[in-house]
């Protein structure tokens, strides 16, 4: 039996709806991926590649699966030896540094709570966050500035009489290999260099016998904060199991191919495309490590890596396309896929067939929708037609609704909030709640029925489509106007780089539609670009849509993430 049989039963289905009906996952009574999946693979398939790196300086590194155990190993045996055990969280600031994987499997070997973070986060975010979860331990990037932030939180905690924080270390580059100094610091806890007792540490680690409940928070992850603080998604045990659909289903991983995500390793969506369902499936994972994205560079990564399967959010298609896809080898590249937002159908078609000035690469790009309280929920599925722009249909073990104010169904066409209802299905994946935030959890967790917050409608084949996040929804003249439907008819204009659309208070209409927009290069703010943006969005959406209020900025409001901040937008627009 294969490692992916072990856990599922069935794994080829002739239709949508013999997969929807028909998938299940076997969930053993304990299971630790670290465990009970990377070390199996280290002893079945120990030679065979499990992870391919390289960075934007030339520098690349392959692991075996032998070589992962062994490096996870290692790396449980430092931690453990630094009093890190069974339930502490320790946060990782590690970029797309290869470190990430050996570090974060060993705290699932350990049973620790692995707090994957940005390394953007400010001092002020590093002390929120260390508060609401006690962490106890940082391991970060050889980074000066982000250890002197980490430092100075540190201060700040002791000074208030609350810091939890009881290790400290830092992974080398591979193009600075020697340690780092020593920090002169009067802080009582000194950084580590974690590289260098890496090195040092035996490579076997043997595995408690106080195993991890699959109950267990085995991830932490701090959401965006788009409109508010930052709410602490717990995920158990059993979590990676929910990206089996992810990996199989929609990256359409091949065995033994090679598949990258372009995400950062401080963000969910890392854990969806860079380690567990990728691995339960056999594929080995691609890291591709760079601060600045040139789309060039990122072809030329697919190409000369010979990637079987690959997933971007539309901001990296809508760039790919403006280049001469020609001048790159596409022919092992079989599955492409987008996350984040809706595609707009130009850059879909630009990127399968083509444009007047080059070919296109042949492959269908499929959607998917996803909350990191969840996992794949929404996806354009191998047996389902593309819609370019539309989530797809449901995955197996959700049961989804839309549902009115009143709590009552949708119709078709109709807009309400997705839900998803636990009483006769549960999904795979799904988080366990805030932590240590019931009141936040049972806001949006009302008895057997899930709320997401986001609004969305179904078609007549069954397709949803994404309109907003209900907190963002625009009531103008009795309409009901979700802010990313005008948005993404905004940015198919070449003059508009990016933008966000808000609802300004009106007495007579309850609220206008407002467009903040970003310009692209070459054009200049004026009432002419307005009027002709205006006119746009008239003729490519539903007139009453167009913003009557535009204005022109040099930058969005944005949360560390990246996501745009409409609240603050409302927020200052209110006290004008």
């Amino acid at each position: 039996m294969s490692l992916l049989g072990k856990y599922v039963p069935k794994t080829n289905f002739e239709s949508y709806e013999d997969f929807y009906a028909n998938f299940t996952i076997n969930t053993p009574g304990y299971f630790n991926f670290a465990f009970d999946v990377l070390d199996v693979l280290a002893a079945e398939k120990g030679g065979e590649r499990a992870l391919v790196w390289c960075d934007e300086k030339g520098a690349e590194a392959t692991f075996t699966f032998a070589e992962m155990k062994a490096l996870s190993d290692k790396a449980a045996n430092v931690l453990r030896d630094a009093g890190i055990g069974k339930g502490d969280p320790v946060m990782l600031i590690l970029k797309r540094r290869w470190q990430y994987w050996p570090v974060i499997l060993a705290l699932h070997k350990l049973g620790a709570i692995a707090i994957p973070a940005t390394h953007l986060l400010t001092t002020k975010d590093i002390v929120y966050r260390c508060k609401a979860a006690d962490i106890a331990g940082i391991v970060c990037v050889d980074d000066p500035d982000l250890i002197s932030r980490v430092d100075e939180a540190e201060g700040k905690l002791k000074s208030e009489n609350s810091s939890h924080l009881r290790y400290k270390a830092y992974v080398r580059s591979v193009h600075s290999p020697s340690p780092l100094p020593t920090p002169h610091s009067p802080l009582p806890t000194l950084w580590a260099d974690f590289s260098q007792l890496m090195e040092q540490a035996p490579a076997e680690f043997k595995r408690p016998e106080q195993a991890s409940a699959n109950s267990d928070i085995m991830l932490l992850y701090f959401t965006s904060g788009t409109t508010g603080m930052p709410k602490m998604v717990r995920h158990d045990f059993t979590y990676p199991l929910g990206h089996i659909a992810t990996a199989k289903y929609w990256h359409q991983v091949i065995p033994e191919g090679l598949h990258l995500t372009v995400a950062d390793t401080g963000w969910a969506k890392a854990a969806w495309g860079c380690i567990y369902g990728q691995w339960l499936c056999g594929a080995g994972i691609f890291v591709y490590d760079y601060d600045r994205f040139v789309p060039a560079t990122m072809l030329e990564i697919i190409s000369k890596y010979r990637l079987t399967s690959f997933c971007a959010p539309p901001t990296i298609y809508r760039s790919f396309v403006k280049e001469d896809l020609t001048k790159y080898d596409f022919s092992a590249l079989k599955h492409a896929c987008v996350a984040g937002e809706p595609l707009n159908p130009e850059t879909y078609e630009q990127f399968r067939s083509g444009t007047a000035a080059s070919t296109g690469t042949g492959i269908k790009l499929r959607e998917c929708y996803g909350q990191t309280e969840l996992t794949v929920t929404l996806c354009s599925w191998p047996w389902l037609e593309p819609k370019p722009g539309s989530m797809g249909k449901p995955a197996p073990g959700y049961d989804l609704d839309l549902i009115r104010e009143d709590g009552s169904s949708c119709t078709m066409g109709e807009e309400g909030q997705i839900v998803v209802r636990t009483d006769k299905r549960q999904p795979w994946g799904m988080f366990g709640g805030y932590y240590r935030d019931k009141t936040l959890t049972d806001s949006v967790w009302h008895g057997n029925v899930y709320h997401t917050g986001d609004v969305a409608w179904k078609d007549e084949d069954g397709y949803f489509w994404f309109v907003g996040r209900s907190d963002d929804m625009i009531k103008s003249s009795g309409y009901r106007i979700g802010p990313f439907e005008v948005e993404s008819v905004l940015v198919e204009h070449p003059a508009v780089l990016e933008c966000a659309v808000t609802g300004v208070p009106d007495p007579d209409r309850g609220s206008l539609v407002k467009a903040t927009v970003v310009l692209a290069k070459g054009y200049t703010a004026s009432e002419e670009l307005k009027l002709e943006l205006q006119n746009h969005v008239k003729q490519n959406t539903a007139p009453y849509k167009y913003p009557r209020i535009m204005e022109f900025v040099t930058e969005l409001p944005k949360t560390i993430s990246g996501k745009t901040r409409r609240v603050e937008i409302r927020q200052e627009d209110s006290r004008k």
